[in-house]
Formats: structure tokens, C-alpha cells, sequence
């Protein structure tokens, strides 16, 4: 893979303030549980607002899973001091819940535990609630019940005109989607990197299980806590939030036509794995349709093209009319280290990582080059901190450190660029804390909890409640760093306001509505 000189010296001749013109937009998940470590069993707390209108407060999957969605800043600072403020404000208004601070669940007893998020009765948002019952009868809830931060990023309009001027093509939407494309394909080639270096995985209470065998030689410390000796994100494999069925989607991210047509078909395939599930036959839905794919956010990628998508619209219809306008990296394990689940230095790091696989070659993926790269994700996932341990590259097998030292090397002269913004170092220290990892496992979020777990004899459980407890206390002793705890007041009282309003609004049954919207 090699830099594009054109775009790289594009970059150099930019006056230092164009690096603070990125955007980006944080999505956090986290579980409320009880005080003694348990699942809460509490709807969503009033105080919160509405989860189908809130601007910043929703939930995901299930009742008890929260996701705090930061807006668009150019800060890196503002953006997570905005997450840590969603935080304390989701403590003030949950009485003594605390936030659950790892991706892997607290203990979960039976999948009954897991109550499905629920919207109110108008029919976007009972539409919202039967694609997650679908959900649970087509996978189960356990895996719905994982946490994650979801990376947003886009480059300023400049960036892509420089981009398409180096590939001797003309500057539109068409050229910034296929700039993205690009992007997002280098994502997929490297994202084993952001594994090692930010997965926080590597154990998981073993009620996740509910007694299920796995193919993997599984250790266990603590009362019930089950981990892989060198594993960094098992949220990742085959134990986490994935589904091997979608892989014979064959989609990809070539062109963003055949993207679009791909997701498009699997949402009109039939499947005859869910067949059996009831979809409106006499009136029982227990899933919105039979296909393979019920809407397009099923689909699980650890990267994705997005674009803001306007009132009903679909994520391929908004791609289709106005093309790619960010791209969402899903890949990212929470950080248990990080009161907010991410910090400013994995932000600056990627910043710049992201940035180089903008700026890098990036050849189409092929069906024979997926099975490579997912090769190579699954072994940093499952042994990344194995001494000695090789990838594939190109079919040449190279050592894990040494690539990755390669590439933290070649991303030295962008940090140096993008310090030049703020006059200090801050983006070469977080390189330099990178490098620090590669050079010593350890150093890992991955390695840090198992050997505190092992060092303690200590559930993940435990672990994680302590973290949680020294979270909400911090939160209740500091102020509100950006939004302010009015405006978040006022916010939470007009979400309820608007999905009043839009339950008023329904001028259609429930069923109509669905063939409405799988029909246009």
C-alpha cells in the first residue's frame, strides 16, 4: 500500500487551522444495571425523555441498553467532554443505577432478562420495537445485549476535490463516494490493527454462554469468567456480535452501486432460515418480514457508508439520492479505562489512521481477498497479544509487530501535520503510545484487564462494577463540561413532545404502514 504523493503534499500545503476542519459524531452504548452488578430490569428512566425522539439519548437493542449520541463538532475535546456529559446526566435522572463500562454484558441470567427497547405506540415506533423482536427470535438476545462505540468521520469538501484532481477525475458526488469507497476498503484491509491495539475483550461472564459449548479452549478465572490467554476482542468473533449467515451477501465496498443493489437484495431475498417466524400472517408479527435481512441496519459490518437520511427514508435511498457523506467505523470495542468509553488520544490516533487509509492506495477487494482479511481480523481478535504471532499480507506471511510498526511509522508525518493545528505534540503522543503497545503487549486495554482478572483472581463482573461505581461517583463531582444540564432538561422534555406529536400524526394501521414502507 503506498501514500498517495498528490494527496499527501495536498496536505502539507494546507495552512495548519484546515486539520481542525474533520467532523465527527460519537456513538456510545452502555447497559444500565443494578448496584449489585445484574442487568436493571427498569424501563427507560422518564427523565431521559423519549427514546424515539431524544437527539442525544436513545436506546439500542433492549430497554436497558442506552446509546448517547454526540453531535457533529470539529473539537476532539468537545466531542468526548459532550459524551461524558450524556454520562452524568443518564446517572442524575436513573436513581442508584450505574452504567455498565465494558462491551462484553454484566450478568445475564436468561434471555427473558433482556426486555426489548420499546418506542410508544405510534407505528415508527412499534416498527422499531418488532425488527428488535425479530432480532431476538432470529439470533437471540444475548448478542443483542453487547456494547460498542460507533466512529463517525468526515473530511472536508477540499479533501475530496484534491482527491479526485490525483485521480485524474472529475470533482462531484460521484468522486467523494468513490474517494469514501476507498477509504472504507483500507479500513477493512487494516482493521485487525485497531483490534490489537484498542480491543477490551477478551473475557466475558459465562451466563453469555447460558451453558452453549464453544469451539475454542476456553480458561476461566474468578467465579465464572471465561477468557482466551491472548484474545483482544472476543466481541468481534464468533462469541460476539456477528453473523456468519451474511457473509454469502457478498458485499462490498467497490462501487457504490453494487453496494446499494446488494443491500437492497438481501432485504427482498427470502430466507428459509426465518421462515418459520410469523410476519403478519392473521395479524402476529413476531419479525417485520421473512427475508434475509428485515431492514438494512441488520446488517453487521464493522465499517459502513453513511449519509443523514431525511423523514422515512431508507440508509440506500439516502446513499442513492445524494451519495456518501461520512463513514461509520463499528469496529470499536469500549474502552473499561476511559470514563466516557473512548478517549482523546484513541480519537487523535484515529484521526490519523483514518486519514491515511484516505490517502493510500486502495485496489478493489475481491471475493478471494475477503477470505485473507478476515483471517487476519480473526487472529489478532482471538490471539493478537501471541508472541511471534504472523498475518497474512498478500498472501506473504509478515510478523503483527512489524507490520503494525510499519504502519504507525508512516502515519509519524501526518501527527507532525495535524500538531501543527493546536502547537503541540498531542497527535505524536498518541502515536507514540500506539508504537508503545505494538512494542509491548501489555500495554493493551486487552492485556490490562486479563492480567488485573488474573492478578486478583477476579470475575470481569467485579471488574466491571468497580469501574462503574468510581465512573458515577466521578460524574456526580465535577460540573457539566458542554451542554449544560438545563438544555439536556429541555431537550429530554421535547422529545416527549415530538413522539406525542408523531403518534397523533399516524393516518394508517400498523400493517399498512409496513407495506407502505417496504413498498416504496
Amino acid at each position: 500500500m503506498n501514500v498517495n504523493t498528490n494527496l499527501f503534499n495536498f496536505l502539507k500545503s494546507q495552512p495548519a487551522a484546515y486539520f481542525s476542519q474533520f467532523s465527527r459524531g460519537i456513538e456510545k452504548e452502555a447497559l444500565r444495571i443494578q448496584a449489585s452488578g445484574k442487568l436493571a430490569k427498569t424501563s427507560h428512566p422518564k427523565g431521559l425523555g423519549s427514546a424515539l425522539t431524544h437527539e442525544f439519548i436513545t436506546t439500542d437493542y433492549a430497554e436497558s441498553l442506552l446509546e448517547f449520541i454526540t453531535p457533529v463538532e470539529q473539537s476532539v475535546e468537545k466531542s468526548v467532554r459532550q459524551l461524558l456529559d450524556l454520562h452524568k446526566f443518564a446517572y442524575q435522572k436513573q436513581g442508584d443505577e450505574l452504567l455498565w463500562p465494558m462491551s462484553m454484558p454484566c450478568f445475564v441470567g436468561c434471555e427473558d432478562d433482556i426486555e426489548i427497547a420499546k418506542y410508544g405506540c405510534s407505528n415508527i415506533g412499534k416498527m422499531k420495537t418488532l425488527y428488535r423482536q425479530g432480532l431476538k427470535n432470529r439470533y437471540g438476545s444475548y448478542m443483542q445485549a453487547i456494547s460498542g462505540v460507533h466512529f463517525n468521520f468526515s473530511f472536508p469538501e477540499s479533501f475530496w476535490q484534491a482527491w479526485a484532481e490525483s485521480h485524474n477525475t472529475e470533482f462531484n458526488q460521484a468522486a467523494i463516494s468513490a474517494g469514501y469507497l476507498a477509504l472504507l476498503r483500507n479500513l477493512k484491509r487494516n482493521l485487525w490493527l485497531l483490534a490489537y491495539l484498542f480491543g477490551a475483550s477478551p473475557a466475558l461472564c459465562s451466563s453469555f454462554l447460558n451453558g452453549k459449548p464453544t469451539k475454542y479452549p476456553m480458561q476461566k478465572v474468578g467465579k465464572g469468567t471465561l477468557y482466551l490467554p491472548y484474545a483482544t476482542a472476543l466481541r468481534l468473533s464468533d462469541l460476539g456480535y456477528t453473523n456468519k449467515a451474511q457473509a454469502a451477501l457478498n458485499i462490498r465496498y467497490n462501487c457504490l452501486h453494487d453496494y446499494i443493489a446488494g443491500l437492497r437484495r438481501a432485504i427482498k431475498m427470502p430466507s428459509a432460515d426465518f421462515a418459520h417466524i410469523p410476519a403478519g400472517e392473521n395479524g402476529e408479527y413476531q419479525q417485520l418480514n421473512k427475508n434475509v435481512l428485515q431492514i438494512e441496519n441488520e446488517y453487521y459490518s464493522p465499517v459502513r457508508p453513511k449519509r443523514v437520511t431525511q423523514s422515512g427514508e431508507k440508509p440506500t435511498d439516502a446513499l442513492e439520492r445524494g451519495g456518501i457523506q461520512y463513514i461509520e467505523l463499528r469496529a470499536l470495542d469500549i474502552d473499561p479505562f476511559a470514563a466516557a468509553g473512548i478517549s482523546e488520544e484513541q480519537v487523535r490516533f484515529l484521526d490519523l489512521f483514518i486519514t491515511w487509509c484516505a490517502i493510500t492506495d486502495s485496489p478493489k477487494i475481491e471475493c478471494e481477498d475477503e477470505a485473507e482479511l478476515g483471517d487476519n481480523l480473526q487472529q489478532v481478535i482471538l490471539y493478537g497479544r501471541k508472541p511471534e504471532l504472523s498475518l497474512n499480507k498478500q498472501g506473504v506471511k509478515v510478523s503483527l509487530k512489524t507490520w503494525a510498526s510499519d504502519i504507525i511509522k508512516s502515519l509519524g508525518e501526518l501527527a507532525r501535520l495535524f500538531d501543527n493545528e493546536t502547537g503541540t505534540n498531542l497527535y505524536q503522543q498518541a502515536l507514540a503510545a500506539q508504537q508503545a503497545k505494538v512494542d509491548d503487549s501489555d500495554l493493551t486495554p486487552s492485556a490490562k484487564i486479563l492480567n488485573y482478572l488474573l492478578e486478583h483472581n477476579l470475575d470481569n463482573g467485579a471488574f466491571g462494577l468497580e469501574l462503574a461505581k468510581q465512573y458515577r461517583q466521578a460524574s456526580f463531582e465535577r460540573d457539566f463540561y458542554q451542554f449544560g444540564e438545563q438544555a439536556l432538561n429541555e431537550e429530554s422534555q421535547a422529545s416527549i413532545k415530538r413522539q406525542q406529536s408523531v403518534e397523533q400524526n399516524d393516518k394508517v394501521d400498523f400493517t399498512a404502514f409496513l407495506n407502505q414502507y417496504f413498498s416504496s
